[in-house]
Formats: structure tokens, sequence, C-alpha cells
């Protein structure tokens, strides 16, 4: 008696589904959701000044590194990245990314290394004051110092530049700027002197009034929200635009090099008529992952070029699978059309890719759902990519292959020798005796 169980089996043996025959309505659908995914970056660009929503990596901004200690014992304390989000949400704050970092420092106290679990906040911003912040506090500040004949006064950064022909002292300046919420910075001693002194030709006293900086005043408003806690900015940079453009570019060319970098693999691995199949069907999953982006508006980062170059490898992955059976089943059934090996093949590898597909894509979305930041944005790129790859590799990256064999290599079959058939022998053809 034989121990059987159908329920272990995802298709029953042998299934022989016929994909060859639906190949065409197939690579209609995929040209015309290619052709959607591109029209939606057009459409973004019209409708919301960008082709996609780019972080801070890639157009600029200001990231900000935050540890978080007791203030009575100055021990290292571990903060809810989720409480820091809603207190940079309830500030009016938009478009920023915060998640987790670790590192070791030493206590200047006690000598001792300390392992510290901070926080990085990714911001577009790359100044502590707004446009509209900017525009009330020169405007108060003109008509507060009216009397000191100002000529000119304009927003470098998070300083305003005063030009005028009476001396206005720091201390004097700072409760207008406190009234427009800007918290300014005390004058060293050097640039009290500086400012003091009008021009030997002009007359006129040039002077700058320095705000403190978004780390600033992220700081202040994390120390309000967690109760004795002090916040050390242990780290603030900015990002600047043309940095983002660069490595927007950088981002681009890595996808050409590994779509190039795969046909060549897949040249030297198989032979010339596989690469254009895997190529296409790496291109097709490219589009379509940020076709999705696009249209959903989802932030696109390094993280998420990280997810779609691993997009990609997997899509290649799977092709090369259902390529390699192909092969193998070129050479066992030499008697059939190339059509029927395919959809053998297919249909030999169908349970195993859905099964691989499947895991990979639970995995990713548990990631997707749990997940936050910049985890959840590679987690949705492989969401994506998992569902389309597994499609390419069977409704793509094969017909083409077919096609290409059909047309180069197929060519006139070549006449078979078969054995002569070998009559008996009959009564008059018998030698005589002798």
């Amino acid at each position: 008696m034989t121990d059987h169980h159908k329920f272990r089996y995802l298709l029953p043996p042998g299934n022989n589904f016929s994909f060859v025959s639906k190949f065409k309505i197939w690579i209609v659908i995929s040209i015309v959701l290619m052709s959607v995914s591109i029209g939606a970056l057009f459409v973004n660009k019209a409708v919301r000044g960008e082709y996609m929503n780019w972080t801070i990596d890639f157009r600029g901004g200001t990231q900000i590194h935050y540890a978080f200690k007791n203030k009575q014992t100055h021990a290292p304390v571990k903060v809810d990245p989720a409480k820091i989000r809603d207190a940079l949400g309830k500030a009016g704050e938009e478009g920023f990314d915060v998640s987790e970092i670790d590192w070791n420092e030493t206590n200047e106290v006690t000598q001792v290394d300390e392992h510290i679990e901070g926080i990085i906040v990714r911001t577009p911003r790359f100044s502590a004051t707004k446009p509209e912040i900017e525009a009330k506090a020169a405007a108060d500040f003109q008509a507060k110092f009216a009397d000191r004949q100002i000529g000119k006064a304009s927003w470098s950064g998070d300083t305003l530049r005063v030009r005028g022909k009476k001396f206005i002292s720091n201390e004097e300046a700072r409760a207008v700027f406190k009234a427009a919420g800007l918290d300014l910075k005390p004058w060293s001693q050097q640039e009290l002197t500086r400012s003091n002194q009008a021009d030997e030709s002009s007359g006129d006293f040039s002077e700058e009034f320095a705000m403190w900086g978004i780390d600033r005043q992220f700081q202040q408003l994390f120390e309000k929200a967690f109760d004795n806690t002090e916040v050390i900015v242990a780290q603030s940079y900015g990002v600047g635009a043309k940095a983002g453009d660069k490595l927007r570019d950088d981002a681009a060319k890595s996808i050409v090099y590994s779509i190039f970098l795969i046909m060549l693999y897949l040249a030297f691995r198989f032979d010339i008529r596989y690469a254009p199949g895997a190529a296409f069907a790496t291109i097709h999953d490219a589009v379509m992952v940020i076709g999705v982006f696009a249209v959903m508006f989802t932030e696109v980062s390094l993280v998420s070029v990280a997810g779609l170059l691993t997009v990609m490898g997997y899509s290649t992955n799977d092709t090369v699978i259902v390529f390699d059976r192909i092969r193998e089943n070129q050479a066992k059934l030499k008697d059939k059309k190339i059509e029927r090996i395919i959809d053998i093949s297919i249909n030999e590898m169908l349970v195993r890719t859905i099964l691989t597909s499947s895991t990979v894509f639970a995995t990713t979305l548990i990631m997707n759902i749990f997940g936050t930041g910049e985890v959840r944005n590679f987690a949705f790129a492989m969401n994506v990519g998992v569902i389309v790859g597994t499609y390419s590799s069977i409704f793509l990256a094969a017909p083409l292959f077919m096609w290409i064999s059909r047309k180069w290599y197929s060519g006139p079959a070549p006449a078979r020798r078969r054995p002569a058939l070998v009559s008996a022998p009959s009564a008059d053809d018998a030698p005589a005796d002798e």
C-alpha cells in the first residue's frame, strides 16, 4: 500500500497548461502596461512638478543624527521612532524620513565606551526658516527699526543680512525674530566687533543675524516631546541638489549597466538566442516597478534603487532557471517543435516558480506591513518586483527566445536517414544449390 496524499501537491503532477498559445496576448498587455508606466512619469511632471517623489537622496536636503540621554544619569536612552515621526508631523513638517542608527562613543566624563541607539532624521529642508516666515521676519524687522535707515535686508540661508545707517545690536533684534518663531544665535566677540564698525567709504553698518539651524529647531521640538531627556545633535550635514542629480544619474547608469551585464552573462552561459529575451524581461520589470512608484507617487530613495536592482537580479535568476530547463529539453526532446519544448519546460518549472515567488513575496509583504521608513520602501519595491519578475520570466523571456529561434535558427529540418526495410527473400531469389 502506497502512502499517497494528493494535498501535498500544489498542482497535480503532469500538468499541461498551454503557455505558448497565449504569448501574443500577454505581450500586448505588457506593452500597454509599460506605456502606462512611462506615461505616468510625464503626468507627474505636468501635475506635481517632478517625475517621481524623490527623497533628499536625489533632490537634496538635510540629514541629522540625534542621540538621546537621561538628563539626571546621562545614560543613553532609546526612543521610539514612531514618536519622532509624530512630533515632526504635529509640527507641520512634510517629506521627512526617520530611521534608527546605533554607534559607539566614549563618554567624556567616565571615559567609558557607550552604545548609542540614536535616530536619523532626513528632511528636504535646507533651512530652519520657511519662505513665509522669512518674509514676515524681514518685514517686521524693517518696521521695527525703520528709524535706523535700513537700506537692505535679505536672507541668505538661515542668516538675515542687513545694511543700514545706524547700528542694531543682537539683543535688540532677538525679540523681533522670537516673535516670528526664530531663535537668534548670540554674536561672538569677533562678530560684535565687526558689526559695530561702519564702512569707511559709505558709513553703512553691515550686520548678520544668524538663526539656529534646522538641527537645533528639531532638537528643541524633541526635547518638548520627551520628558527628562537630553537631545544631542551628533551630526548634521546637507545634501546639495547637484549631488542629488549626480546620484540620480548614477542610479540610472547602474540599471543600464546591469541589463548589459545580464545580456553578456546569458550570451556566454547559454548562447546569444537567450540574451535578448532576458534583457527585455529585465527592462520590463524595471519599467513596471518604476511605473508603480510613479502612479502611487511613493518616495524614491537610494534604497528604492537597491530594491529595483534586487528585483532585476531575482527576475534574471528565475529566467535563467526556465531557460536552463528549455535547453535541457531541447537536447532530450529533439523530435518536438520548439513551441512544445517551451510549454513542457515551463510546466515542469511552474510549481517551483510559484513556491519560490510566494515565499519571497510573503517575506517582503511582512516587511512592507510592519516595517517603517526605508525598510518599507525596499519591501514595496520587492513586492511589486516579485510579481512582475515571475510574470516576465514566463510570458516575456520565453516568447522572445522562441521568436528568435524560429526566425534565425530553425531552417529546414535535415533529412533523416532511415534504415532500409529489408524484405524476406523470396524463393526465386534464393541461391541455387550447387
